[in-house]
């Protein structure tokens, strides 16, 4: 059984599973764009997120981690100036999954791995649910807490003899 081993072997001892990860995120980064295996795909994009993670850093520590695992010079240049300053802003997710079809020779499933190229914009905070939604003994706590109605947002407020006489039309 395999339990508590992460991560895919792809058919390969660890060294030459290393060094062909080492490859493809070195030309991932230089090209913006791959076509490879769904399964070596899934395993770039952990790596690859990686690399742009520590290009998001941006010092010199970071700077020689990845080029432990980057083998051109050229390319970590490019990681650090031109392609980590696009993903500042986002939190993560710098890879994008597209899947192919089956190759006509041995069927196996390929898919393109990619930088994403648009604008994050990060998602608005879900406002606080309201307050009467939550019932009236809620509502009178949670104005305790606050310390008045007051200090409570104004919409979905509801009085507890309000709540009470509402109930009762309900009935």
């Amino acid at each position: 059984m395999r339990h508590n081993k992460a991560g895919r072997t792809l058919g390969r001892n660890s060294s030459h599973r290393r060094a062909m990860l080492r490859n493809m995120v070195t030309s991932l980064l230089d090209h913006d764009r791959i076509t490879t295996t769904d399964a070596r795909a899934k395993e770039l994009r952990k790596l690859a997120d990686k690399m742009i993670t520590l290009g998001k850093r941006g010092d010199l520590h970071a700077r020689r981690q990845a080029l432990q695992v980057i083998q051109d010079k050229k390319v970590v240049a490019k990681l650090f100036d031109r392609i980590a300053p696009r993903y500042q802003e986002r939190p993560g997710g710098y890879t994008r999954i597209i899947k192919l079809g089956a190759r006509a020779g041995d069927n196996a499933s390929l898919a393109i791995i990619e930088l994403v190229e648009e604008e994050f914009t990060p998602r608005p905070r879900k406002a606080a649910p309201a307050v009467a939604a939550l019932g009236a003994p809620v509502a009178a706590s949670i104005a305790a807490e606050a310390g008045s109605v007051e200090d409570l947002p104004a919409e979905g407020v509801i009085e507890a003899g309000e709540a009470e006489s509402e109930e009762k039309k309900d009935a």
